[in-house]
């Protein structure tokens, strides 16, 4: 078994590079929602000593000192990047497994082992190319490794040029570059796992993948078993080819001012049942419940607080956005307390099931059945054509007052016809 991880580098930003080179060399740092604190990096402002996740107004003064430019996260551009990276990489394997949105894994099973580096090399050229995003490739026999050795090749602790295969290695340069690697750096060996384990003398890679297995067992889990074991170059991971549909789906976001009469909330809580409702027909689900909840902003001791939900089943499982909102809007009634200014409201959608599965009654109108169907197809193929959000419900509202700030944000340069890059 060979397996290549692609990852993106710093991905928001290299996105935002790619129709603005000017950002190239510069420190660059992407904002959370509402511009709060810092979710992407380049290597520049890292090398700054800005952290992930600090807040925007925290570091303002270091940006102006070393010129650190700030923009807003840009979902719509990224997750279209996302998927023109992921389109070019499945042309380089016959398997390929989306892991998120800027990492892969690819089989390279059937591949001359003596080709794997140069092969790596054509996948970063390619996709710099057609995309212009910057990768990294790792290379091993299982997807641990793999994703062990992606962190090499963007540390330059082993490899070259951004590709790393561990099959070119011996047993003791393997040996001696685990033991320089934290424990911490290993797939899915989070702080708690990391802290335990170092009560245990485990400090590195090394330590990790030489420790008993039946300790690792009884002391954790047979999860970390399976992991030392594909450090150990032993496949127990295996490749998901196919997307597991979501088991819920949820839409929220905090509000760019508070927001305190209902008709506002009531636009929020639809625009957000827009958005899950898209997602829900993009997996061919449905959902037979719908949880609809407020809040006020906690960090705000000296206001009035309130946070309430409410869940309200479907009389048939549905995927038409207009009765996801219906329901959303019920719930919102009953919760809706006036005199508090909220911060943050969200969709949940559950009980989701598979649309060809959903059980048919005597009392289901085929008709009527087929014209949402109709109607969620035309809506969806126009928004794909002509960006999202050019035909949507009208209950979402247009000004939408309670948006989320997003005052640095480039323009949608690959989904929106009025955003088209101009060359001059």
């Amino acid at each position: 078994m060979t397996i290549a991880l692609v990852d993106c580098n710093n991905f928001y930003v290299s996105c935002e590079r790619v129709f603005n080179p000017k950002l190239e060399g510069v420190p660059v740092v992407v904002l959370s929602n509402n511009d709060g604190v810092a979710v992407a990096r380049s290597a520049e402002a890292k090398a700054l000593g800005i952290k992930m996740a600090e807040p925007w107004f925290k570091m303002e003064r270091l940006a102006k000192k070393h010129g650190i430019i700030a923009l807003s996260s840009n979902y719509t551009l990224y997750g279209d990047m996302s998927a023109r990276v992921m389109s070019v990489l499945s042309t380089f394997s016959p398997k390929q497994e989306i892991y998120s949105i800027d990492e892969c894994f690819l089989d390279l099973d059937s591949f001359d082992p003596q080709s794997l580096m140069t092969y790596g090399q054509k996948i970063r050229q390619t996709v710099k190319q057609n995309v212009g995003i910057p990768v990294c490739i790792g290379i091993a026999d299982t997807k641990t490794l793999a994703k062990l050795a992606n962190h090499c090749a963007k540390k330059g602790l082993a490899g070259e040029n951004g590709v790393c295969d561990f099959g070119r290695l011996e047993k003791q340069e393997c040996s001696a570059l685990f033991a320089s690697i934290p424990v911490g750096e290993v797939w899915g060996v989070g702080r708690r796992i990391t802290e335990k384990l170092l009560t245990m003398n485990i400090e590195t890679v090394e330590d990790l993948r030489s420790a008993s297995q039946n300790a690792i067992r009884e002391q954790f889990s047979v999860v970390l078993e399976r992991t030392v074991q594909e450090l150990n170059g032993i496949p127990c991971v295996e490749l998901e080819e196919t997307v597991t549909p979501r088991q819920q789906i949820m839409v929220s976001r905090s509000f760019g001012s508070m927001v305190t009469e209902f008709n506002d909330l009531a636009e929020s809580v639809s625009y957000f049942a827009t958005k899950a409702a898209e997602k829900l027909r993009d997996d061919g689900s449905v959902a037979a419940s719908v949880c609809v909840y407020v809040r006020t902003n906690p960090f705000k001791e000296d206001e009035p607080q309130y946070q309430r939900s409410m869940i309200v089943p479907l009389g048939q499982p549905s995927d038409d956005t207009m009765a996801l909102i219906s329901a959303a809007l019920k719930g919102l009634k009953k919760i809706y307390r006036s005199g508090y200014n909220y911060k943050k409201s969200g969709v949940l959608l559950m009980e989701l099931q598979s649309k060809g599965t959903v059980q048919a009654t005597l009392f289901d109108d085929a008709s009527k059945q087929t014209k949402s169907d109709n109607m969620m197809s035309v809506m969806d193929t126009i928004n794909r054509k002509m960006g999202q959000g050019s035909m949507t419900i009208a209950a979402s509202g247009i000004r939408q007052r309670w948006a989320m700030r997003r005052d640095r944000m480039s323009q949608n340069f690959t989904t929106d016809w009025n955003d088209l890059p101009v060359a001059r």
